[in-house]
């Protein structure tokens, strides 16, 4: 169950965070493009405006670039285009070679601000009033190809003002019409829109690594977040076999008696008070365990915790103690323990007098079970810095340090050594646990060869 735990523990992880890098890293590239096609729209624009501008004085650095865009405007303008010099609509718009070398200088690039951005080819193209159409020289930053100009004058001739994109030719165009009624049009090839594409292919390049990587974290602390739930498995699987093996024998022993008393209805209940009194044992036995599963269930249960449903009460712990201590001196005596007690009067805590006295008495019957026979007990209670310390020693056997640091934990039980013969279903200083710290205190346990045993129970004072 725990593998099947953990296995939909990773893949739950790994699918969110897949999903959540899906939806950043999609949302990185459209943005990315959307900046992409404003760019590539902005320099069509640019370029468009650098023809219709005038009066822009020309630099040395600029002669070669207009020399050549005016070698390209004087050759043999192709199939559908003319001359600029013998077209007088593009003399009355300003736009003649000569006037170009003259009056503008074309887009610079290099030597901008820190950050800004690449360089995109533009094309730009003139259609006159008779349809024909020419290379704006010194303003384009590209070419392109006969057959394909061709079919894209064709198609923006005659269409309004604006930008766009022509997918079959794979171009973004922008169209401009002045009031001498030419039109200027610039083109930018699609693939300088396309750097998202290189950006997804990183992205998805880094996903898979995250992925990996996080892959690897989660299994790693699916391991470390499951180990206490693991271990609080385990230790119930073990405290269901031993409730379930401490339940059966009574229960045996409860139906045989059973069965004795009906087999001999014709006796007296005075004859057969072996097995009625055997059968009570067992069954107060039972009862125990129940009260006790029942005990740590309400204390989980936040409506019913007695601290919090029920007003407190002001107990008298001094006596308290000295009460519980006067009935372990006959089990003390049983098992010849030496029982000291050195109690101060008049220490008063605020909770409950049941829990409280759970508390006692758990680690009083703690410490004479485990100080052996001939062992000694020492009970103290002092009040200090505004807290009582209930302090219960014992000699006999320890507790190991690993069995030490599990030791409050519900259905732990010690070694071997430590349970053998004194009964107990690993609840009991869980239990003085969970009251000491439902009245706001603590509990601590110590064990070593010099020492001893000693448990150390601290509540704040009323």
């Amino acid at each position: 169950m725990l593998k099947k735990l953990r296995i939909k523990f990773i893949a739950l992880n790994m699918a969110t965070v897949a999903v959540v890098l899906a939806v950043i890293f999609s949302a990185i590239c459209v943005i990315n493009y959307q900046q992409s096609v404003a760019s590539v729209h902005e320099a069509m624009s640019n370029a468009i405006a650098f023809t219709e501008s005038k009066n822009h004085p020309m630099t040395d650095g600029d002669t070669q670039g207009q020399e050549g865009a005016r070698g390209q405007d004087a050759g043999d303008p192709g199939q559908g285009q003319e001359q600029d010099a013998g077209d007088p609509d593009e003399r009355a718009d300003g736009d003649r070679e000569d006037d170009g070398a003259r009056h503008g200088t074309p887009p610079q690039i290099g030597g901008g601000p820190a950050g800004s951005g690449p360089h995109i080819p533009v094309a730009v193209y003139r259609i006159l009033k008779s349809g024909s159409y020419a290379l704006a020289g010194s303003a384009a930053s590209a070419s392109i190809a006969d057959d394909v100009l061709e079919k894209a004058i064709s198609q923006l001739a005659n269409a309004p003002d604006g930008s766009g994109e022509l997918a079959d030719l794979g171009l973004f165009y922008e169209k401009r019409t002045s009031d001498t009624g030419i039109a200027r049009v610039a083109f930018a090839d699609v693939s300088s829109a396309n750097g998202w594409q290189t950006l997804a292919l990183t992205l998805a390049g880094v996903g898979v690594v995250a992925l990996a990587i996080f892959f690897v974290i989660s299994v790693f602390f699916s391991r470390w977040a499951l180990r206490p739930v693991k271990r609080a498995w385990e230790q119930q699987r073990q405290f269901v076999a031993d409730a379930s093996h401490e339940l059966k024998t009574p229960l045996t022993v409860i139906l045989a008696n059973t069965s004795i008393l009906m087999s001999h209805p014709e006796r007296t209940i005075a004859s057969q008070s072996q097995w009625v009194e055997s059968t009570q044992a067992e069954g107060e036995r039972m009862q125990g365990l129940v009260a006790d599963l029942l005990l740590l269930a309400r204390l989980d249960a936040e409506e019913t915790d007695i601290v919090k449903s029920k007003p407190k009460e002001r107990i008298d712990l001094s006596n308290l103690v000295e009460g519980e201590l006067l009935q372990f001196e006959s089990v003390a005596f049983e098992h010849a323990i030496e029982l000291e007690s050195n109690v101060d009067e008049g220490i008063a805590v605020q909770g409950s007098i049941e829990r409280l006295r759970r508390l006692v008495t758990t680690l009083l019957d703690n410490a004479c079970k485990y100080a052996g026979d001939n062992g000694k007990v020492r009970v103290e209670l002092h009040a200090q810095n505004g807290s009582a310390r209930f302090i219960v020693h014992n000699t006999g056997s320890l507790i190991s340090a690993e069995d030490l640091r599990h030791v409050f934990d519900r259905f732990y039980r010690a070694d071997k050594a430590r349970t053998s013969g004194a009964g107990g279903f690993g609840l009991g200083l869980s239990i003085a646990k969970e009251v000491a710290e439902e009245h706001g205190g603590t509990i601590t346990a110590k064990s070593s060869d010099e020492e001893g045993t000693t448990f150390t129970a601290t509540l704040p004072t009323a």
